[in-house]
């Protein structure tokens, strides 16, 4: 049985089309969009999400970039398919910017787009990738909970 298409799954399919044509066009969103016949026909929650997403990634993307080549081992960004490239940089957009967004979601998505639109070893390699940033960023979020919580201990303390 084929998996649920949603409507957020839609927007990941959009946002990463646009990403991509943007990527290898050099064209802005706006560029992008007067040449994308399906967009006036798609919904405009669709449409919203799929912006919010796109318009993520690209600000973000230097950042993106370099969370990814980090956890790319012997892998730089570049090297990269560029389809790979792009579900990788909505996916860790989605995990490190989208805290509603449960981890598993996203990267079952990102896998989903993968399958999709990339070649057949590229679903693993997504995975594994999006799920050491997703490793990566819980253990980041927990050290700086705990710093938190050692700084209001602290302040207790001393207010004692």
């Amino acid at each position: 049985m084929p998996p649920k298409i949603t409507a957020r799954r839609v927007s990941r399919e959009l946002a990463l089309q646009i990403l991509y044509q943007c990527e290898l066009t050099q064209h802005t969103v706006p560029e992008v969009l007067e040449h994308f016949p399906i967009w006036e026909e798609t919904k405009d929650s669709v449409k919203t999400f799929a912006l919010q997403l796109t318009e993520g990634v690209l600000s973000h993307r230097a950042e993106l970039d370099q969370r990814l080549a980090a956890t790319a081992e012997k892998w730089s960004v570049d090297r990269m398919a560029p389809v790979d490239r792009n579900i990788l940089r909505l996916g860790a957009y989605e995990l490190l910017f989208c805290p509603d967004t449960p981890s598993r979601v996203v990267i079952n998505e990102a896998i989903e787009l993968a399958k999709k639109f990339s070649t057949s070893q590229s679903g693993r390699f997504v995975n594994g990738l999006l799920d050491a940033l997703s490793k990566q960023n819980d253990t980041a979020d927990k050290d700086d909970k705990a710093d938190k919580d050692d700084r209001n201990d602290k302040e207790k303390i001393k207010n004692e």
